[in-house]
Protein backbone atom coordinates (compact mmCIF):
# COMPACT_ATOMS: atom_id res chain seq x y z
CA UNK A 1 0.00 0.00 0.00
CA UNK A 2 1.49 3.03 -0.53
CA UNK A 3 2.34 6.35 1.35
CA UNK A 4 1.31 9.92 0.69
CA UNK A 5 2.74 12.47 1.91
CA UNK A 6 0.00 15.28 2.92
CA UNK A 7 -1.15 16.92 6.29
CA UNK A 8 -4.41 15.74 7.29
CA UNK A 9 -6.37 16.67 10.80
CA UNK A 10 -9.91 15.72 11.96
CA UNK A 11 -11.88 15.10 15.46
CA UNK A 12 -14.41 14.74 17.33
CA UNK A 13 -17.58 16.82 17.21
CA UNK A 14 -17.03 18.73 20.01
CA UNK A 15 -13.58 19.27 19.68
CA UNK A 16 -12.11 17.25 23.12
CA UNK A 17 -10.25 15.07 20.56
CA UNK A 18 -8.01 15.93 17.54
CA UNK A 19 -5.37 14.21 15.59
CA UNK A 20 -3.12 15.32 12.74
CA UNK A 21 -1.65 12.44 10.00
CA UNK A 22 1.40 13.95 8.13
CA UNK A 23 1.09 10.56 5.82
CA UNK A 24 -1.95 8.53 4.34
CA UNK A 25 -2.14 5.39 2.15
CA UNK A 26 -4.37 4.71 -0.40
CA UNK A 27 -6.98 2.82 1.10
CA UNK A 28 -10.01 4.84 1.18
CA UNK A 29 -12.85 2.52 1.17
CA UNK A 30 -16.71 1.67 2.65
CA UNK A 31 -16.96 -1.14 4.78
CA UNK A 32 -20.70 -2.65 5.04
CA UNK A 33 -19.59 -5.44 7.79
CA UNK A 34 -22.13 -5.53 10.72
CA UNK A 35 -19.21 -4.59 13.41
CA UNK A 36 -18.64 -1.32 10.96
CA UNK A 37 -22.56 -0.43 10.73
CA UNK A 38 -22.72 -1.01 14.53
CA UNK A 39 -19.35 1.08 15.18
CA UNK A 40 -20.78 4.05 12.81
CA UNK A 41 -24.20 3.60 13.74
CA UNK A 42 -25.02 3.55 9.93
CA UNK A 43 -25.03 1.31 7.61
CA UNK A 44 -21.38 1.26 6.68
CA UNK A 45 -18.21 3.46 7.73
CA UNK A 46 -16.06 5.17 5.79
CA UNK A 47 -12.48 4.64 6.31
CA UNK A 48 -9.21 5.73 5.13
CA UNK A 49 -5.93 4.50 6.58
CA UNK A 50 -2.87 6.88 8.24
CA UNK A 51 0.46 5.06 9.51
CA UNK A 52 0.70 4.40 13.04
CA UNK A 53 3.97 6.32 13.23
CA UNK A 54 2.59 9.35 11.09
CA UNK A 55 -0.13 10.14 13.85
CA UNK A 56 0.16 12.55 16.73
CA UNK A 57 -3.21 13.33 19.15
CA UNK A 58 -2.77 16.78 19.65
CA UNK A 59 -5.59 17.51 21.52
CA UNK A 60 -7.44 14.98 24.38
CA UNK A 61 -7.07 11.00 24.00
CA UNK A 62 -9.44 9.00 22.34
CA UNK A 63 -11.65 6.47 24.19
CA UNK A 64 -11.43 2.77 22.85
CA UNK A 65 -13.92 -0.32 22.91
CA UNK A 66 -12.30 -3.55 21.70
CA UNK A 67 -14.87 -5.13 19.41
CA UNK A 68 -12.53 -7.97 18.63
CA UNK A 69 -9.31 -9.97 20.01
CA UNK A 70 -7.20 -7.66 17.35
CA UNK A 71 -9.50 -4.21 16.91
CA UNK A 72 -9.92 -1.37 18.84
CA UNK A 73 -12.89 1.47 17.66
CA UNK A 74 -12.15 4.53 18.77
CA UNK A 75 -14.13 7.50 19.87
CA UNK A 76 -14.87 10.41 22.17
CA UNK A 77 -15.96 9.64 25.25
CA UNK A 78 -17.23 13.42 25.57
CA UNK A 79 -19.66 13.10 22.43
CA UNK A 80 -19.44 9.97 21.45
CA UNK A 81 -17.99 10.43 17.93
CA UNK A 82 -16.70 7.31 16.01
CA UNK A 83 -12.72 8.12 14.99
CA UNK A 84 -10.71 5.34 13.92
CA UNK A 85 -10.69 0.89 13.58
CA UNK A 86 -7.45 -0.03 14.98
CA UNK A 87 -6.10 -3.61 14.06
CA UNK A 88 -3.78 -3.92 16.75
CA UNK A 89 -1.25 -6.08 15.49
CA UNK A 90 -1.13 -3.30 12.28
CA UNK A 91 0.83 -0.47 11.49
CA UNK A 92 -1.92 1.75 10.49
CA UNK A 93 -5.08 2.75 11.86
CA UNK A 94 -8.10 3.39 9.36
CA UNK A 95 -9.81 6.87 10.53
CA UNK A 96 -13.58 7.61 9.70
CA UNK A 97 -13.67 9.50 6.66
CA UNK A 98 -16.30 11.80 8.52
CA UNK A 99 -13.81 12.45 11.36
CA UNK A 100 -11.35 14.06 8.90
CA UNK A 101 -11.27 18.01 8.34
CA UNK A 102 -11.80 17.26 4.67
CA UNK A 103 -13.44 13.97 4.09
CA UNK A 104 -13.64 15.21 0.45
CA UNK A 105 -10.20 14.50 -0.21
CA UNK A 106 -10.70 10.67 0.24
CA UNK A 107 -13.44 9.24 -2.10
CA UNK A 108 -13.80 5.27 -1.42
CA UNK A 109 -11.42 3.04 -4.12
CA UNK A 110 -13.84 -0.06 -3.05
CA UNK A 111 -16.77 -1.64 -1.04
CA UNK A 112 -15.79 -4.18 1.45
CA UNK A 113 -17.74 -6.51 3.88
CA UNK A 114 -20.59 -6.84 1.45
CA UNK A 115 -21.85 -9.40 3.47
CA UNK A 116 -23.70 -7.13 5.51
CA UNK A 117 -24.20 -4.50 2.86
CA UNK A 118 -27.87 -3.47 2.94
CA UNK A 119 -30.06 -4.02 -0.01
CA UNK A 120 -31.14 -0.77 -0.93
CA UNK A 121 -27.62 0.67 -0.57
CA UNK A 122 -27.44 0.74 -4.21
CA UNK A 123 -30.55 2.68 -5.07
CA UNK A 124 -29.11 5.68 -2.90
CA UNK A 125 -27.57 7.97 -6.02
CA UNK A 126 -31.55 7.53 -7.42
CA UNK A 127 -32.92 9.99 -4.36
CA UNK A 128 -34.01 13.31 -4.78
CA UNK A 129 -31.94 15.65 -3.15
CA UNK A 130 -33.94 18.21 -0.42
CA UNK A 131 -34.96 17.50 2.47
CA UNK A 132 -35.89 19.55 5.91
CA UNK A 133 -32.10 21.67 5.96
CA UNK A 134 -32.66 23.23 2.00
CA UNK A 135 -36.94 23.45 3.03
CA UNK A 136 -37.35 27.34 2.85
CA UNK A 137 -40.22 26.56 5.43
CA UNK A 138 -37.81 25.06 7.97
CA UNK A 139 -34.61 27.83 7.16
CA UNK A 140 -35.36 29.81 10.46
CA UNK A 141 -35.23 26.16 12.46
CA UNK A 142 -31.86 25.11 10.62
CA UNK A 143 -30.83 28.98 11.09
CA UNK A 144 -31.36 28.31 14.81
CA UNK A 145 -29.25 25.31 14.60
CA UNK A 146 -26.34 26.40 13.52
CA UNK A 147 -26.82 29.87 15.57
CA UNK A 148 -26.53 27.49 18.62
CA UNK A 149 -23.94 24.95 17.46
CA UNK A 150 -21.30 23.34 19.83
CA UNK A 151 -20.04 21.51 16.87
CA UNK A 152 -16.22 22.24 16.99
CA UNK A 153 -14.90 23.78 13.56
CA UNK A 154 -13.12 21.76 10.67
CA UNK A 155 -9.91 22.72 11.66
CA UNK A 156 -7.58 23.23 14.40
CA UNK A 157 -7.84 25.44 17.03
CA UNK A 158 -5.83 26.58 20.27
CA UNK A 159 -8.82 26.89 22.99
CA UNK A 160 -11.68 25.01 22.79
CA UNK A 161 -14.83 25.34 23.46
CA UNK A 162 -14.68 29.12 22.55
CA UNK A 163 -14.42 31.55 25.68
CA UNK A 164 -17.59 32.83 26.05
Amino acid sequence: MERYKIEVSGGCQCGAVRFHATEMLDNSHICHCRMCQKAAGNIFAALVAAPRDAITWTRGEPSRFRSSEHVDRGFCANCGTPLFYDDRQGDRVNFMVGALDHPEQFPPHANTGNESRVPWFDTLPSIEHGGITEDPEREDWWSAIQATSHQHPDHDTEVWPKKQ
